[in-house]
């Protein structure tokens, strides 16, 4: 992680060793305490200041979830980010013109990005704010293993406003997070998981972006998402088993139900018009389309989520290759996830590429609200001109 002001290269920071939470609480505090002290370059340096990240969309988004902490206690203005793309799929890298991946000419790229950072038009950029709510059981509570994109909130007051079918523990824990780009829940977010565990065991096998898809590749067919093992029961493996979804339109209060289609195996909560590796799966849809289904074209600063549905592993393939649109659910301002778990004992999540093992409940539902956070991030666009 740089930090840029004007024309020049003021710091790097290895996010290892620094993290962004102490870049922004120490560095920025640093400057601003010089500049209230009435030191003039201090002052220019902060209000001009840019941040430029190397990493993939996980450390992005930590890093943009973090700055977004300065609106909270105001200390604006906030940085704007640049980005150079070194993860898998570098979605939001795509998003906003910093590119697919990293060259080798590392040094020449390198200049160019700086300079695009420096001088790039900011563009707006939704956040949205996640809370799981899961009944406290010590053993379940051992086993989770959040991302650091996630923080623990301990015990937490759950408000049903109508909307809980399954019943409501006595003590609730949850934790929270920020995305950017996308969350979802089920096989492709297992996929994910299995991917980042064994990358985490044998990170030598994980060396580089084609070496990472050859692995996601291999874990589809491994999950069973192409073929499902005759021993077990299809109907177990559509998620409409074991999940409510409700949402709330634009300037409306009140939930609506919306059914989950009985083949969809992953639903996905999308910001971006990117998505695993840079596909489109909402496709770019027709204006008669839109009017029909009651949708509005999608931004990513419009206050929506895009809400769609990948079925088995054939259909998500032919979304992927784009010669199809996924399942389109629904267009959203807030959602609401209420998950029975029954049979299930895990569901598998994922927010930008980070994923977890959510351990559920055979008596009490699990809960994931998600909504818009009130302020925008800011993205330096670092598309050619």
């Amino acid at each position: 992680m740089a930090m840029l002001a004007r024309d020049e290269l003021r710091k790097v920071f290895d996010i290892t060793i620094v993290k962004p939470s102490e870049f922004v609480e120490y560095a920025l505090g640093c400057l601003e305490q010089l500049a209230d002290s009435g030191d003039h370059s201090a002052r220019s340096v902060r209000d001009n200041l840019r941040v430029m990240v190397a990493g993939g969309d996980g450390t992005v988004g930590w890093v943009l979830g973090c700055l977004g902490e300065l609106y909270v206690q105001n200390r604006e203005p906030v940085p704007p980010v640049a980005v150079i793309p070194l993860g898998t799929g570098n979605d939001l890298s795509r998003s906003f013109g910093w590119g697919a991946s990293f060259p080798f000419s590392w040094k020449a790229a390198a200049k160019r990005s700086l300079y695009k950072a420096i001088l790039g038009p900011v563009s707006c950029l939704d956040s949205w704010h996640v809370v799981v709510s899961m009944p406290e059981e010590r053993e379940e509570e051992q086993e989770l293993n959040l991302p650091h994109s996630l923080r623990h909130l301990g015990e937490c007051t759950f408000y049903d406003d109508g909307t809980a079918e399954g019943e409501l523990p006595e003590t609730i824990l949850c934790f929270d997070g920020v995305f950017y780009n996308y969350f979802s829940i089920g096989m492709d977010a297992q996929v994910a998981y299995g991917f980042h565990q064994l990358r985490d065991e044998k990170p030598f096998l994980a060396s580089g972006p084609l070496s990472n898809k050859l692995i996601y590749a291999g874990y589809t067919c491994k999950q069973g998402w192409f073929f499902t093992q005759c021993i077990s029961d299809p109907e177990l493996r559509g998620l409409t088993n074991i999940i409510r979804l409700s949402i709330k339109k634009m300037d409306s209060s009140e939930w609506e139900h919306i059914p989950v289609p009985s083949s969809v195996r992953a639903i996905v909560a999308l910001n971006l018009h990117n998505y695993a590796s840079g596909r489109n799966p909402w496709g770019t849809l027709k204006p008669e389309y839109l009017e029909k289904k009651g949708f509005v074209e999608a931004q990513s600063d419009d206050g929506l989520l895009e809400i769609f549905g990948l079925k088995q592993g054939w259909h998500a393939s032919l979304v992927m290759v784009e010669l199809i649109s996924a399942k389109h659910i629904a267009q959203a301002a807030a959602i609401r996830l209420e998950i029975k778990g029954g049979q299930w004992r895990d569901a598998y999540m994922q927010m930008d590429g980070e994923p977890w093992k959510q351990p559920l409940s055979a008596e009490y539902s699990t809960f994931v609200d998600i909504k818009r956070v009130p302020y925008r991030s800011l993205i330096i666009n670092g598309a050619d001109r």
